[in-house]
């Protein structure tokens, strides 16, 4: 089939209903709505055992596992979706009617002969709201390593999150590092991957997903899931800052930044571990902040 609609959910069976309705309402209907349950504890099992008996124009998939993070859950969807495209979908997000219809317009318009991962839209609050800047062009061919500092009139326009369409076998070349003890790992640790191996992605203003933050979603948790898996955020931090090939200079800030954020919680040794680099990186970044500490106390 052409798209894997996949959504990893943990105790979402309160709001994860309106996606559903979302995909019973798609123009396109060439789709799987693939579904991995993170452990939930409520009514979400209930919920697929009955969906799963309902007359829709789709498959659902459900499966269930135990309590692994996002990205581990991405990594078991990578090997049971049945889809060319490969669309993340989280359970307290849902669709507006037309977006596979466009995901599958926008994906037969793409140059084959090019080295594409996939296709990025727009996120939004509605259907016609979002608080993303729009870019002028009708769409952008760039690398997601580009979307960091991509300008238009000096200002940053492919800020703040999106809808990312990747390709299956593309993004099954790229699955999530996982490590034991940690359960979070930003979504960006692949998406630079590809990119750094050459792959481009085209970017579209169009909205077709609506969001809501919500008070038990990763994006309001912030900075604690970073600091609670130190070794996805160094993998990220350090990898980011070689593909956008930075100087010894800017890496040691990269690393002094890292070590400020995180010393009180874990020794200059387990730091150095979590990003990677010799000892003395950290030792330095150490007598540093100390150094800064004593001097702006005086």
């Amino acid at each position: 089939m052409k798209i894997t609609v996949f959504t990893p959910t943990y105790n979402r069976g309160y709001i994860i209903e309106n996606l559903y309705k979302s995909l019973q309402r798609q123009t396109f209907t060439d789709f799987e709505w693939l579904v991995v349950d993170d452990g939930s504890k409520d009514n979400t099992e209930e919920l697929f055992d009955r969906w799963e008996k309902e007359d829709n124009n789709f498959n659902i998939r459900y499966y269930k596992k135990e309590n692994g993070g996002k990205c581990r859950a991405i990594n078991y969807a990578l090997d049971k979706a049945k889809g060319e495209l490969f669309f993340t979908v989280d359970s307290d997000d849902y669709l507006t009617n037309d977006a596979l219809e466009k995901i599958n317009k926008w994906e037969n318009k793409l140059d084959k002969s090019k080295k594409f991962a996939g296709i990025v839209a727009n996120l939004g609050t509605d259907e016609h709201k979002t608080i993303n800047n729009f870019f002028k062009e009708e769409y952008l061919d760039l690398s997601l390593l580009e979307r960091y500092s991509y300008c238009e009139d000096n200002k940053k326009v492919l800020d703040g999150e999106r809808a990312f369409i990747f390709y299956t076998e593309v993004h099954r070349k790229y699955k999530y590092p996982e490590f034991e003890g940690e359960k979070f790992m930003t979504e960006a640790v692949t998406w630079n991957r590809m990119a750094n191996d050459g792959y481009i992605v085209r970017y579209f203003n169009d909205i077709i997903c609506i969001y809501e933050y919500l008070e038990d979603g990763l994006t309001k948790a912030g900075n604690k899931l970073f600091l609670e898996n130190p070794r996805g955020y160094g993998l990220w931090l350090k990898e980011k800052a070689i593909f956008e090939k930075k100087s010894c200079l800017e890496l040691m800030k990269i690393y002094y930044s890292y070590y400020s954020e995180i010393y009180n919680l874990y020794s200059i040794s387990e730091v150095a571990k979590y990003i990677d680099v010799p000892k003395i990186y950290i030792q330095i970044c150490s007598i540093f902040k100390k150094t800064k500490q004593i001097l702006n106390t005086k």
